[in-house]
């Protein structure tokens, strides 16, 4: 019996245009074992939604065409059920499907789906919300917030939110406590990793797995405006457990407190809560098609020049469809991080 599979495009996430994603499906997809459907969101939730009906209805496969909500969006939807998650990443980052190998070009994520080969993930909650890659307090709330709200996507969206916003944050003090106990610091981020990286090769919890029950929970600590470039040198080359502000520790269960309300993110999605926040680890709850070839996601430290240099010319591209003087004050930014970043590959502290 041949199974049953449904696209689920969301047209408006991302940076990539999805209007050849029904062609696409039609002449890559192997129909000797598979009966297609491709529908597309309308709104905000439409694709929980839709997943949820699908998977009340027995369809085996459901796929996120989008960026990294519209697989939150999907993936909650098929929690603890017998429909596997698949992704045509078409989105920003692409957090999850990057982790998972999953390949960039919709042609070959096709023939991923093609291969059929499904294992069972774990996922995360941070009060009760479902996530799959990151969730997480501190600066990468912040600027989630701030991303959502910038009325448009792509990397260099993304970096100009970064140079602008990071002056203005100020860390703050959390108390972290687990099985093993407590303990209170003042933290620039605290991050819960179920996968490897936030997207586009950002890897906050480079040994991170999602078939071991943990979480890898990263606390950096505050840092000084020279140290910065560092950090985000360490972030794209899988190196950051090796910064001297970075503490890191696995557990399944942990609740961070902190003074008083503010901002968090599930999967980049910010959403507000109160001083306390709860973030749980279930175990094998999601079932993932996945990449047969790399399975299990093990993302071992990648050759820094490869992750640097990818970025370039998606980076440009948009560069060149920004404001002038968006432009002018951005360059400014970046040929400081830019000096900062020559001066370690130098070895200049």
């Amino acid at each position: 019996m041949k199974k049953k599979v449904l696209y689920i495009v969301n047209p408006i996430s991302g940076t990539q245009r999805k209007k050849n994603i029904p062609n696409l499906v039609a002449e890559y997809t192997d129909h000797a074992r598979f009966d297609v459907e491709v529908v597309a969101t309308q709104y905000a939730g439409h694709a929980t939604e839709i997943a949820k009906s699908a998977a009340a209805a027995g369809t085996d496969i459901v796929v996120a065409v989008g960026g990294d909500g519209t697989v939150n969006e999907v993936g909650r939807a098929l929690i603890h059920t017998q429909t596997a998650l698949a992704i045509i990443p078409c989105g920003s980052g692409n957090g999850l499907a990057r982790h998972l190998h999953i390949p960039l070009q919709p042609r070959k994520a096709i023939e991923v789906i093609n291969r059929c080969v499904i294992h069972r993930l774990d996922y995360g909650t941070i009060n009760e919300r479902p996530f799959f890659c990151t969730c997480g307090v501190g600066f990468d709330a912040f600027i989630s917030e701030r991303f959502a709200s910038a009325g448009k996507r792509g990397l260099l969206t993304y970096v100009e939110n970064t140079l602008k916003s990071g002056l203005l944050y100020k860390p703050q003090v959390y108390t972290i406590e687990d099985a093993d106990g407590a303990e209170t610091c003042k933290a620039f981020l605290i991050a819960c990793a179920n996968a490897s990286q936030y997207g586009n090769d950002a890897y906050i919890a480079p040994y991170a797995s999602m078939r071991d029950g943990l979480l890898d929970v990263v606390v950096m600590e505050p840092f000084n405006t020279i140290e910065s470039a560092q950090v985000a040198f360490q972030l794209f080359t899988g190196t950051l457990p090796d910064n001297s502000h970075v503490k890191t520790f696995r557990s399944s269960h942990l609740r961070i407190t902190r003074e008083g309300s503010g901002v968090a993110h599930y999967d980049g999605d910010p959403f507000v809560t109160g001083s306390s926040i709860d973030v749980c680890l279930h175990r094998e709850g999601l079932p993932v098609v996945v990449n047969p070839d790399k399975p299990d996601g093990q993302n071992l430290r990648q050759p820094v020049v490869k992750n640097l240099m990818q970025h370039i010319p998606d980076f440009f591209s948009e560069w060149k469809r920004m404001p002038e003087t968006i432009i002018e004050k951005t360059s400014r930014d970046l040929l400081r991080s830019g000096k900062n970043i020559m001066d370690l590959f130098k070895g200049k502290n």
